[in-house]
């Protein structure tokens, strides 16, 4: 019985089993954002490139780029937010016509299937709490969350202790069927690659802003997806980041 789950996983999405798509059967393109809840409240964000930074080395950003779960009490501000936001989920132009978005990460078939959380703690000019990422408008949400959000998912993330003591720890969410609409159940596994695209994406932007960032898989699925208010089926978390200041 051992690996099952998972070879039956690689073998049942294999080609030979697909079934025909949603899009071959002429369904509907899905929307490309999911609706908010009643009683968000929508804040502006500055322009995600408008952060002023010295010049970069690239092959030196790769390079000392490495996970840091221990984070100085220092405030991002709202603009090194936004710059964090635009370079993982960042829109640069949508096809009005299929519809599609052309984003600042790769995605299968551009089907960018992903919504960004967040719990943020230190960000200027922000109430801690819980957000969300509007990327088509480039703002956030204020959503609502009980006042022990911080405690929930801490616990729901195997007690690690850097996800209450981060600036903010990143949640992003598929929407399943934005992709399987087109690649059916082959599209989880395409899932799953986007997100590590998404994930490297913050680690290099972090280290030019002086951040250092821990990805996170080891978490309670359902305990996280009921605390983000998704139902685990047609949305569920995907991956997880926390992000802070780097001790100098």
């Amino acid at each position: 019985m051992e690996n099952i789950i998972g070879k039956q996983f690689m073998e049942m999405t294999k080609y030979k089993y697909l079934e025909p798509s949603l899009q071959s059967q002429g369904a509907p393109w899905p929307e490309l954002k999911s609706p908010l809840p009643e009683g968000a409240e929508v804040i502006d964000l500055p322009a995600g490139k408008s952060l002023k930074l010295d010049k970069l080395d690239f092959i030196n950003l790769v390079e000392k780029r490495e996970t840091f779960r221990s984070y100085t009490d220092e405030n991002l501000t709202l603009q090194e937010l936004a710059y964090l936001l635009w370079g993982t989920q960042g829109v640069k132009s949508i096809l009005t016509e299929k519809p599609v978005t052309k984003r600042t990460v790769p995605s299968a078939g551009s089907r960018h299937a992903f919504e960004t959380y967040m719990l943020i703690n230190r960000v200027e000019g922000l109430k801690p709490g819980l957000y969300r990422y509007l990327a088509l408008d480039h703002q956030l949400a204020r959503l609502p969350a009980p006042q022990d959000i911080w405690e929930v998912l801490t616990e729901a993330c195997q007690k690690q202790a850097h996800v209450k003591k981060s600036a903010v720890t990143f949640f992003w969410v598929a929407v399943q069927q934005r992709m399987t609409w087109r690649y059916c159940q082959r599209g989880y596994r395409y899932m799953y690659l986007d997100a590590g695209h998404v994930g490297q994406n913050l680690y290099l932007l972090a280290e030019a802003i002086g951040c250092g960032v821990c990805a996170i898989a080891a978490y309670d699925d359902d305990l996280v997806n009921a605390a983000l208010s998704v139902d685990g089926v047609e949305q569920f978390a995907i991956y997880i980041a926390t992000l802070g200041k780097r001790p100098k």
